[in-house]
């Protein structure tokens, strides 16, 4: 699991505007209040304001990655309710296996969720969500990875919800354990959110 820090050691913006977040393994962290022992400290960025899908419109958010994908590595890109969960949206999501997964959640039972071979991690990849209203109460999401189309899913009742949009470097937990022993670097370029 992931620690927080209170300062911006495992967050970077680095040559031509990539947002660089770095895992770095740690020992002698209080466990969290659950009791889960923190092996490492990582960033976590949020979007300054919450994204909403208004009746008739939608987004499209895109983005290059250089994402991680050994096993104790989990790197996200995703949005989450603001005032409750769910709505969740994994726009992309690498859980240690050397797949990318995109995922839609409409109750913790109710996920439309997939996964692809994610072949040459150290090179980035481009990822694209196009979100749209689909009748005024529920959303479709087309997930692209190198500009082809992965999957569509669904989302009831996102229509009007405040969504947070945040990138993050997690470790262990759902990505399998023990993660690396050395610094892990997950590398974020070209980010845009338009609003349709």
């Amino acid at each position: 699991m992931v620690g927080n820090s209170s300062d911006h050691d495992y967050i970077a913006i680095k040559t031509a505007g990539t947002l660089k977040l770095t895992a770095v393994p740690t020992s002698g962290q209080p466990d969290t209040s659950g009791g889960i022992a923190i092996d490492y400290l990582s960033g976590t960025v949020y979007a300054l304001n919450t994204l909403t899908v208004d009746s008739g419109s939608g987004y499209d958010i895109q983005a290059s990655f250089q994402a991680p994908t050994e096993k104790g590595t989990w790197p996200a890109f995703w949005l989450t309710g603001a005032n409750s969960w769910p709505p969740e949206i994994d726009i992309a999501e690498w859980k240690g296996n050397g797949d990318i997964s995109f995922n839609t959640f409409n109750t913790s039972s109710s996920v439309e969720a997939e996964n692809f071979g994610y072949d040459s991690p150290d090179d980035f990849h481009t990822v694209k969500a196009e979100i749209r209203d689909e009748d005024g109460s529920n959303i479709s999401v087309k997930f692209y990875l190198d500009g082809t189309l992965m999957t569509t899913q669904y989302g009831s009742d996102y229509i009007g919800e405040p969504l947070w949009l945040i990138i993050d470097l997690q470790m262990e937990g759902s990505s399998g354990s023990p993660g690396p022993t050395t610094d892990t670097t997950y590398s974020i370029k070209d980010l845009s959110v338009i609003k349709i």
